[in-house]
């Protein structure tokens, strides 16, 4: 079996014990972007994976919106990135 050389690490520990591997990540032509989808890009990058600049490129995201993603993660949890709670905590 061929690997495909990568910088970095190949999969990373999660503090509650699992793993995250490149293989977890969402498809380079994700156009829907979930919750799900989102939280696993931000955990990508808080614990290593890739880098924040890595995830920009291969998302086509812009830095503004990947920051409101991490601080959302940050401040209220995975599930402050679902459309409908954005829009509760902005209002706040």
């Amino acid at each position: 079996m061929y690997l495909k050389k990568v910088d970095g690490p190949r999969q990373v520990t999660l503090p509650d014990g699992s793993t995250l591997s490149r293989a977890d990540l969402p498809p380079v032509e994700t156009d829907r972007w979930v919750a799900s989808r989102k939280a696993v890009v931000v955990k990508a990058v808080i614990y290593g994976l890739i880098s924040e600049a890595e995830a920009l490129e291969r998302y086509a995201l812009s830095e503004e919106e990947f920051i409101l993603w991490r601080q959302a993660v940050e401040t209220h949890g995975e599930k402050a990135l679902r459309v409908t709670t954005i829009q509760k905590y902005r209002q706040l």
